[in-house]
């Protein structure tokens, strides 16, 4: 649409709205409906990637409140019209298309590439303002080998972590950080290094460590493992060092240090009463509820209605866990340690509105199944078990259709299934679909359902969903493949040049590069609200 004199602003909504929401501190949901590898070219700072493809499963954890103000766009392809029908059919009673889409945008203001921009970007502010200290990987390299002693602690999750790192780091990510620091650095002298891939997670991680109070001399690893390549150094594979949990002296001491920063906050640690209360009016303002330690600790037991939003992940990435701007955060940790650390940092990224829960200071029972976050209820279609699938494959029957993300069918999936996009379903499809019999199949197989509903309206008559999808048919113990084939060229995962083994030294550099620029872009764009001053009146 063009830009004109009259706007229907219960249909559009301008850029400069958004802007000023961001800039207000009043919630907003701004969504780009649009494929990843779309997204990572250009978007604004602080839009949320849901695509098309993908929504039925994504909106109801990124924007739990239906009432919520929120804004789709694309680049003209169309998914936003279909993003808002969609969005209002399921009962969001607030959905605007933003008004000439991402290029009226790009004319009004900044637009940023990649993933996590605005993480990364924070990062990047904050190493300019609070003056983190870091290392390049050809010095700490060199001072190793004259046998100068150092703890190197590597920020990333674990899966992360395995895949390559530092030779002789130990995994520490980065909301343990300050939790476990002292059960790997046993004196005061000892440098201590934390690296990741790139430099956002090295910069608030060390930052975290000097935050606390630690008495050792702190660095980031200037630009990670991406550094470290890009200096000639080899990358060590498969490492299976881990830091342990704290003992109590350890404990001790970053119960005092994260109690200390989360008093310069203000932040609040919240009774099970208020945590009532705030669930209680969940209706009239957005809040997300997140348990920010590990996994295996947010399995064995959780609050009732809390995602797992692993701490230094929800720094990292927020954009992964929250879709809208400005709302309200309760995060949870069992002593508050991961949680206070966790809030310093998301404070600061503009997230003003956060209470702590102590979940030993909680009295309410504990649940051990993830929490569900609401979905559009599951269409009628006709759906398969493994063993009715497994036989109409044997028989040559069947055409299967995965609609999940291109990245996990790449790893495994049925036998000779065909990746497919969800907007791939106006193209050649009927021919597929006049020669056998057509069953769809994604993660979980809830995709699958709403897509092959979708299908089956395309072509006028019902298609099958895989019941369980290809988690039912892994854990049937059914064969699996990697031999890929795809309906159409897929873009809808961004691989970031610092994933895998394979490494792309000019894509590494000009990954960097970009990093580098990322404050003066923020500067330009002025909706930021970071800020990484400890609050004036905590003083």
């Amino acid at each position: 649409m063009t830009r004109s004199a009259v706007v229907d602003r219960e249909t559009y909504c301008e850029p400069e709205e958004v802007r000023e929401a961001w800039r207000n501190g009043q919630e907003i949901a701004l969504l780009d409906v649009r494929d990843e590898g779309p997204f990572s070219r250009a978007h604004p700072l602080f839009a949320v990637s849901a695509p098309l493809n993908h929504l039925e499963v994504l909106v109801g954890r990124l924007v739990p409140r239906k009432t919520t103000p929120v804004v789709v766009y694309d680049s003209g392809e169309g998914f936003a019209e279909q993003a808002r029908g969609r969005l209002q059919s399921w009962g969001y009673t607030n959905v605007r298309l933003l008004l000439g889409g991402l290029a009226n945008w790009a004319e009004r203001g900044e637009v940023y590439r990649d993933v996590n921009s605005a993480s990364k970007a924070f990062g990047e502010w904050v190493e300019a303002h609070s003056h983190t200290p870091s290392i390049s990987a050809e010095t700490f390299h060199q001072r190793r080998k004259n046998g100068e002693l150092f703890v190197l602690l590597d920020a990333r999750p674990w899966h992360e972590y395995q895949v390559m790192t530092i030779p002789g780091s130990i995994n520490c990510p980065g909301a343990e950080l300050v939790r476990r620091v002292k059960a790997v650095v046993k004196d005061t002298s000892t440098p201590v290094v934390v690296n990741c891939a790139g430099r956002t997670r090295s910069l608030i991680g060390a930052q975290s460590l000097i935050n606390a109070g630690l008495e050792n001399p702190v660095f980031a690893l200037r630009n990670g493992t991406i550094g470290w390549l890009l200096a000639g150094l080899e990358l060590e594979h498969g490492a299976d060092r881990s830091a342990p949990e704290p003992g109590d002296a350890g404990r001790d001491w970053a119960l005092e240090a994260s109690s200390r920063l989360g008093n310069r906050f203000g932040f609040q640690t919240i009774t099970s009463w208020q945590l009532a209360e705030i669930r209680k009016h969940a209706d009239r303002k957005t809040c997300f509820f997140l348990d920010v330690r590990t996994r295996e600790e947010y399995l064995s037991g959780h609050l009732e209605g809390f995602e797992h939003a692993p701490g230094g992940q929800l720094v990292q990435a927020p954009d992964d866990y929250l879709g809208v701007r400005n709302a309200s955060l309760v995060l949870a940790d069992d002593d508050g340690i991961r949680a206070t650390m966790t809030a310093s940092w998301l404070w600061q990224m503009g997230w003003r509105h956060i209470h702590i829960v102590k979940m030993e200071d909680v009295s309410e029972p504990l649940v051990s199944t993830p929490n569900e976050s609401w979905q559009p209820e599951k269409p009628d279609v006709p759906l398969l078990n493994t063993t009715e699938l497994r036989r109409l494959i044997d028989r040559d029957q069947v055409t299967v259709l995965d609609v999940s993300r291109s990245d996990r069918y790449r790893r495994a999936h049925i036998p000779d299934a065909i990746h497919a996009l969800r907007s791939d379903f106006k193209g050649p499809l009927h021919d597929i679909a006049s020669r056998k019999k057509l069953v769809l199949t994604s993660e979980d197989g809830r995709l699958a359902a709403f897509a092959a509903a979708e299908l089956g309206n395309h072509l006028g008559e019902p298609v099958a969903a895989l019941a369980g999808g290809n988690r039912e048919w892994l854990e049937s113990g059914q064969p699996v493949s990697t031999d890929a084939r795809f309906l159409s060229p897929p873009d809808d995962v961004y691989r970031r040049p610092y994933e895998g083994t394979g490494h792309d030294q000019s894509a590494m550099q000009g990954y960097i590069d970009w990093e580098l620029e990322l404050v003066a872009q923020l500067k330009r764009d002025a909706v930021s609200n970071f800020a990484t001053q400890l609050p004036a009146s905590a003083e």
